[in-house]
């Protein structure tokens, strides 16, 4: 007796060819862009990126073994186009209804409920896993409907995972160097929607479905929802989503302006019409280099500095001094000399990596401020023993570096670690506790003295005088305990992780 083959549709080989490297750049577009989307509320740790990629594995998995028991029962093209319009409406849907579980899981975190934290961030990915699980039944359905005999199973496999990961390989690039900084994480979750229905929906069978992709396109011209939680009394001026972040800033009825970045939990830089002075640790920054036995700062060097609330303040107050303003994010720069008055007859801007861009350098200085830290995540390599080794190398005897280390309130597993890691290449290491989520740890090869501080304050401007004494009663000696960071071992993660949870968890 002759076996009879199941008989398949003969479907144009171009239209599935097509359909595999579209869902291909999909894929991997919605992977990188997830992980984006989770950056602004969790960071762009190792943590996060290997939470997304397994995500999409589990999802691309699960959607490989359903698409081949689908392929068994159902191999024609209609079914794989549906399956592939259906995965684009839900991608579509992701950055309009992921905003509220990550504004809810930054709410949660700010009342203790460990819970809402965990099961929001859980929702997101769920959110996007679905469509690429999806999107991951398209691979061996596409498969089964290429093959017209068993003979050529080897060479139409392989030729499609080879387009399907020319596609990947494409969308990969596309959303992270193209796409996402020119048109933002929301619009490119869309683009990649929008390429998806265009190449399913004429295959669907009806007409009407080729609204699906006409809908989507008019979705690119709905705006992203801001990031940041409101603040009662402030309005929005000005928003963007830059290269690196979700920056707005905020003005208050009598003027002052906060930079907010991603989550909008933190004010990154303050401006005050009024005055050069902000009530918060940057004013600190401007005295606490006196306690160091240098003397006359010549030049001081701010790596991190956003949009230059300290910079412009030491312009005013030290016309003299050279400050080299060093920011990732240019963008930030802009923002700082177009709301926050950046400006300074020695100021000079650099757009630039602060580790790199130190170890390029062959000025010394006075007194480097170190305010690169932006929680929740930090960069592993600003906080190594590396690091502060190459600081050391730039800074004049008797110099002094500053690091602000911002942490959740009674949290101090990071400073110990700073402190430690400093220790290993500083003889003076002391602390300036300034806020519940704010401590400035200064190191120097030569004492930190309070009472020259407090000295050197009765010749300063007047309007800092009075702050030199108030630093001094804090200056103290630098916590014990912590372990020494690395370039080969850093697990700020790790350390970051523990402490957001038993925070959220209520432990103090």
């Amino acid at each position: 007796m002759q076996a009879t083959e199941t008989t398949v549709q003969v479907v144009p080989v171009a239209v599935i060819r097509t359909i595999a490297f579209v869902v291909g750049a999909a894929s991997l577009g919605a992977e990188i862009s997830a992980a984006r989307l989770l950056a602004p509320y969790f960071g762009a740790s190792t943590i996060i990126w290997a939470n997304t990629i397994a995500t999409v594995l589990v999802a691309l998995s699960a959607g490989y073994a359903i698409g081949g028991r689908l392929a068994d029962r159902r191999a024609d093209l209609q079914g794989l186009c549906a399956i592939v319009l259906v995965a684009a409406a839900l991608l579509a849907l992701v950055p309009f209804v992921s905003g509220p579980f990550l504004s809810f899981s930054v709410r949660a975190l700010g009342s203790l409920s460990v819970g809402g934290f965990v099961g929001s961030l859980a929702a997101v990915l769920v959110l996007v896993a679905v469509p690429v699980m999806l999107l991951g039944t398209v691979a061996p359905y596409a498969n089964r409907l290429s093959l017209d005999r068993v003979a050529d199973a080897g060479t139409v496999t392989g030729r499609l995972y080879a387009i399907s990961t020319a596609g990947s390989l494409l969308g990969t690039f596309l959303a992270a160097l193209l796409l996402i900084p020119l048109i933002g994480t929301h619009r490119t979750f869309l683009v990649f929607a929008l390429s998806l229905a265009l190449v399913a929906a004429p295959w669907v069978g009806s007409r009407r479905f080729l609204l699906v992709p006409a809908a989507m396109a008019c979705l690119l011209v709905v705006p992203p929802a801001a990031v940041g939680a409101g603040v009662a009394g402030a309005r929005v001026i000005y928003e963007n989503e830059t290269p690196y972040q979700y920056a707005r800033v905020l003005q208050f009825a009598d003027g002052e302006r906060w930079l907010q970045l991603n989550e909008g939990v933190a004010i990154h830089s303050l401006y005050r019409p009024w005055t050069y002075l902000t009530g918060g640790y940057w004013d600190d920054l401007l005295v606490l280099p006196r306690a160091a036995a240098v003397g006359r700062l010549r030049r001081i060097a701010i790596l991190g500095d956003a949009a230059g609330t300290v910079a412009r303040a030491y312009g005013h107050y030290f016309p003299a001094t050279r400050i080299d303003a060093v920011e990732l994010d240019g963008e930030l720069s802009t923002i700082g000399k177009r709301y926050f008055g950046l400006r300074g007859p020695n100021l000079h801007l650099y757009t630039a990596d602060a580790r790199p861009w130190l170890a390029a350098s062959g000025a010394r200085y006075d007194a480097i401020v170190l305010d690169a830290y932006r929680q929740p995540y930090i960069p592993f390599y600003l906080i190594t023993r590396e690091f502060f080794a190459d600081i050391r190398a730039h800074l004049r005897p008797g110099a002094v570096v500053i690091v602000n280390v911002g942490h959740l309130p009674a949290s101090d597993s990071l400073e110990k670690v700073v402190s430690a890691t400093l220790r290993s290449d500083f003889g003076f290491v002391r602390r300036d506790p300034v806020s519940q989520t704010n401590t400035l740890v200064a190191a120097s090869d030569a004492p930190l003295s309070p009472a020259r501080l407090v000295a050197a304050g009765r010749s300063l401007p007047s309007s800092l005088a009075a702050l030199s004494p108030q630093v001094a009663g804090r200056l103290g000696p630098a916590l014990s305990g912590g372990s020494v960071y690395t370039d080969d071992r850093a697990p700020v993660e790790w350390l970051t992780d523990l402490s957001i949870l038993r925070y959220a968890a209520g432990q103090r």
